[in-house]
């Protein structure tokens, strides 16, 4: 990893995952792929390693991203998906050349050629973005309760209630701001 960059926040799926690279969208956006070495890092630790990647490729790499975000969010809460978004997914699916495997413990992998690109490695998000969007999947998209993140998510809780992207930042952040403002209400519940 790069130091002075902001830490990725990785979770289990993949599309959602990659639009948490752009993070707090309605308060201080947090940018955590500003450049194309970037983008290699967060594709390596996310299983879709490539050697290089250029100026070009990072501008696909956030279209697509705002792309999955929109179709999302659009999913979400149960919204036309948005024609441009379908578009640019699609057509990053039908570009890449990459190998679904099988692990032996029984999961989906991808594989990239030693001579795969960063249009590859899209291909596989774009992919992976159509099976949760379609509902291919067991879980709901869900939208994050933090008025500054609403960040898109793959809820797979049993309940399907979760509220946030992430519990550890805007779960937290939020439950602080709430503790803080009953503290202010009530200055001698905390004696």
């Amino acid at each position: 990893m790069r130091a002075g960059f902001p830490d990725f926040r990785l979770g289990k799926v993949l599309a959602t995952s990659f639009t948490g690279t752009l993070s707090e969208r309605h308060g201080n956006a947090v940018e955590r792929i500003p450049t194309p070495h970037r983008l290699v890092d967060w594709l390596a630790v996310s299983g879709l390693a490539v050697d290089s990647c250029t100026t070009a490729q990072l501008d696909l790499a956030r279209e697509l991203r705002e792309s999955i975000h929109a179709a999302a969010t659009a999913a979400a809460i149960q919204d036309a998906l948005p024609a441009s978004a379908v578009q640019v997914i699609n057509d990053r699916s039908a570009q890449g050349r990459a190998a679904a495997i099988l692990t032996p413990e029984g999961e989906r992998r991808w594989r990239l050629s030693p001579a795969s690109c960063v249009e590859d490695a899209l291909s596989v998000i774009a992919v992976d973005a159509i099976s949760i969007i379609a509902g291919e999947r067991d879980g709901k998209l869900a939208l994050c309760a933090s008025p500054t993140c609403q960040a898109a998510f793959f809820d797979t809780s049993q309940s399907r209630t979760r509220k946030w992207c992430d519990m550890n930042t805007c779960g937290n952040r939020q439950k602080k701001a709430r503790f803080n403002a009953n503290q202010r209400k009530n200055p001698r519940s905390a004696e």
